[in-house]
Parts: C-alpha cells; sequence; structure tokens
C-alpha cells in the first residue's frame, strides 16, 4: 500500500511516475483523471485568450478473442441422428465405401470494440483556431493494430498543420512513435512547435526519475506555460487514493527488466512497503 502523511493522505513511493499505475483496469482510470487535472491547471493560467476542453475521438477496433481458458468445444463423441440411433463408428473399410459426416467446432469472430480516446485542445478564443492537442496516450493507441492507424494518422496530420503537439507517453508497453533519433527509456514526452517544423524537443525518463516540468506551446511570440506535470501526477494519486487499489508486494504489470525490479524492490523497501 501506499505511504501515509501527515492528515492522513497517501503519496505515491516513485519520485516519478509509478510503474504500478500503468496496470490494466487501473490505467484507463488514471487517464481520465490525469487529463481532467491537467484541465483544470491550465485553464485559469490561459484565460481569458484559451479555452481548454476535452475532446473525443471514437474509432473501431478489432480485438482477437482471448482463447486462455476458453478452448474450442469439438464434438468428438459417439453421436445420435434424428431417430435416436446411435451412429456406427466409421473404419478404414467402411471409409472407403461411405461419405465421413462432418462435425461443426464451436468458434469465436474477431469482436469489433469502439474505442473512445480523449485529449485536451487549447482553443484561441478570438480565431477560434486550435492551437495546440495534449495527448496522454492509452495502451490502445500503443499495441491495438487499428488504433496505432487511427493515432499516427492523426498525429501526422498535427505534424503537418500549423497546430502544435504534446504528446504525453507514460505506458511502457508498445513501441514508441517514430522520432528522430530514438532513445530508449522507459517514458518520454514530446512537444512539436509548429512554427518549429520539423525539430521537437523530447524528454526521456523512467521510474527512477522525477517527470520534468512541461512547456506548453502557445501561439508564436506568446509565452509558454510550464506544466508541473508530476506534481499533478503525485497529487491526483494522493487525491484519488490510488493506493487502496495497488499491492506493492506484487510485481508490477507490465513487470520491470530486472536490473529495474531490483531497483524498484530496494526502493520499496526503503519506504517500508515490502
Amino acid at each position: 500500500m501506499g505511504k501515509t502523511l501527515l492528515g492522513g493522505t497517501m503519496k505515491s513511493p516513485f519520485p516519478g511516475m509509478d510503474p504500478y499505475l500503468e496496470k490494466s483496469g487501473i490505467w484507463n482510470q488514471v487517464h481520465h483523471d490525469l487529463l481532467n487535472d491537467i484541465r483544470r491547471f491550465l485553464i485559469p493560467k490561459l484565460q481569458p485568450n484559451y479555452y481548454v476542453s476535452v475532446e473525443q475521438t471514437t474509432y473501431l477496433s478489432i480485438i482477437p478473442p482471448d482463447s486462455i481458458g476458453r478452448p474450442d468445444v469439438i464434438i468428438t463423441t459417439k453421436k445420435t441422428n434424428e431417430t435416436g440411433i446411435v451412429a456406427p463408428v466409421l473404419t478404414m473399410e467402411t471409409a472407403t465405401a461411405q461419405a465421413v459426416a462432418v462435425q461443426a467446432k464451436i468458434v469465436e469472430l474477431p469482436r469489433p470494440e469502439f474505442i473512445r480516446h480523449r485529449y485536451l485542445s487549447l482553443k484561441h478564443l478570438a480565431s477560434s483556431e486550435v492551437v495546440t492537442v495534449i495527448e496522454v496516450l492509452s495502451p490502445t493507441n500503443k499495441t491495438s493494430n487499428q488504433g496505432r492507424k487511427e493515432y499516427n494518422d492523426k498525429r501526422m496530420n498535427i505534424i503537418g498543420s500549423f497546430t502544435n503537439l504534446v504528446e504525453i507517453d507514460l505506458l511502457r508497453i508498445g513501441e514508441p512513435f517514430p522520432i528522430y533519433p530514438m532513445e530508449d527509456s522507459h517514458y518520454r514526452v514530446v512537444i512539436f512547435r509548429s512554427f518549429r517544423r520539423p525539430s521537437a524537443e523530447a524528454y526521456f525518463f523512467g521510474i527512477r526519475n522525477i517527470i520534468p516540468d512541461i512547456p506548453i506551446p502557445l501561439k508564436r511570440h506568446e509565452p509558454e506555460t510550464i506544466l508541473p506535470l508530476n506534481n499533478i501526477l503525485h497529487n491526483l494519486y494522493s487525491e484519488r487514493r490510488y493506493d487502496l487499489i495497488i499491492n506493492y508486494n506484487e510485481p508490477c504489470q507490465p513487470p520491470l527488466n530486472d536490473e529495474d525490479s531490483a531497483w524498484a524492490k530496494h526502493y520499496l523497501e526503503g519506504q517500508s512497503l515490502l
């Protein structure tokens, strides 16, 4: 469980991103809360010139059926015909003279599922122009074929437009989206300013690092607002009491490599959580 502070609040034990927040079933709630808290922080900073809104895109993704623990039902036992008479078992001799009946199997088709992806847009009120898009990536953006294509198409459209992009990737699962040169890291944030294309700023960090403060670009020559992403995420952890649904005695999902897992275990022991 989390670490108790004065006043009964609970603090994430990690200095920056808590890898236990990436677990399926927890991350979707973190994603929702993080977008809302970023929006809450930015609205008073950007008024009266900008409005920050939560936007949503919906697309159809094909989810392969999970066959683990759900084997096909194969009819292999003796069957009766419509008259109730047991059908004879065919031998090699009789098979040459008779057609062999094909038995049906129970199978599953891929499941179409509507994916709803939320993001933030910063709209300049005087011109009604969307100046900046803030994306917090989800697992479907990085792992689902359709989800990855949908997001990558959107990403390329933004990069080719006059809109700025802030891409926040706090997930170790899946392949990161291309930037050059690539750098190996757990997490990263990419700041693309349309007026400096094709250059962008990238922040690479891991579970041992404090999440850096992030500049939010606006129109050219306008001062940028600094987003204290680490503070926002840690306050969110405390206020929403994520410690109640996290067990730090279990390996985090997705798992860490051996070196980072050993570091995390030692770090959590130092926090008296193991």
